[in-house]
C-alpha cells in the first residue's frame, strides 16, 4: 500500500532523509536512490508518494518513491551499454592482484595488504550505511577516514560496498575523491614494485 507524505529532513550531499506520512505516523527512511531516473532532487518540504518497507532490523524504508503528481515513469530501453558494475570491478581488481602475484609481479604481502584493507573498506562502508539508515542516533564514519583506508589498498572493498550497499553513490565531490585514491594508490603500488623500494622494505621487514 502507498503512503504519500511530506520529506521533514533531506541531507542532499548525502542522497538521503526522511518523510513522515500525511497525518502522522512512522518516520521512514529516504534515499535517493529510491527515487526514478532524472526525477529531480528532493528537498525539505516535498511532498512524495512512496511503498513503506521494513527490514530486517525493523527500520521503516521508503521505496519506489515518486514526487506528488509525478506519473510512474515508462521504462523505455537505452541505447547506451551499460557500465560494469562496481562490484565486479572491485572483485576483478583483486583477481588481478592474486593473477600479478602468482606471475611473479606483485609480492604477497601487497597482495595480503589489499585484501586486507578491502575488507576494513567494506565494513567501514557498511557501518557508515547503517548508521545513515538510523539517523541521528548513531555517529556517522567520517569520509575523510574512508578515502585513507581507500588510498591504502582498501578501494576494491570499497567498490564491492558501494555497489551492495547503494551507499556513496551520488555525491560527486565523493566519487571523484575517491577516484583520485585509486589512482595515487595503483601509480604508489607499481612505483614500489618497478623501483625495488617494495622488495627492499620486505627484506628489511624480514629481518
Amino acid at each position: 500500500m502507498r503512503f504519500a507524505g511530506r520529506i521533514t529532513e533531506w541531507n542532499d550531499d548525502k542522497g538521503f532523509g526522511f518523510v513522515v506520512p500525511n497525518g502522522g505516523g512512522t518516520r521512514t527512511f529516504v534515499h535517493i536512490s529510491q527515487f526514478p531516473p532524472g526525477a529531480r532532487r528532493p528537498k525539505a518540504g516535498d511532498l512524495i508518494s512512496y511503498l513503506p518497507v521494513v527490514d530486517e532490523r525493523g527500520r521503516s524504508n521508503a521505496q519506489q518513491i515518486r514526487h506528488a503528481g509525478a506519473r510512474a515513469a515508462v521504462a523505455r530501453p537505452s541505447s547506451r551499454q551499460p557500465r560494469m558494475p562496481r562490484a565486479a570491478l572491485g572483485a576483478g581488481s583483486l583477481v588481478i592482484g592474486v593473477v600479478a602475484w602468482a606471475t611473479g609481479f606483485l609480492p604477497l604481502a601487497l597482495l595480503a595488504v589489499y585484501f586486507g584493507m578491502s575488507l576494513v573498506s567494506y565494513l567501514m562502508y557498511w557501518a557508515d550505511k547503517s548508521a545513515a539508515q538510523e539517523g541521528r542516533s548513531r555517529s556517522r564514519t567520517p569520509e575523510s577516514h574512508l578515502h585513507l583506508v581507500d588510498l591504502l589498498g582498501g578501494w576494491p572493498g570499497a567498490l564491492i560496498a558501494r555497489q551492495q550497499f547503494r551507499h556513496k553513490t551520488v555525491k560527486h565531490t565523493f566519487k571523484f575523491a575517491f577516484r583520485v585514491t585509486v589512482a595515487v594508490n595503483l601509480g604508489g603500488c607499481v612505483w614500489l614494485v618497478k623501483s625495488g623500494v617494495a622488495a627492499e622494505l620486505l627484506r628489511l621487514l624480514a629481518r
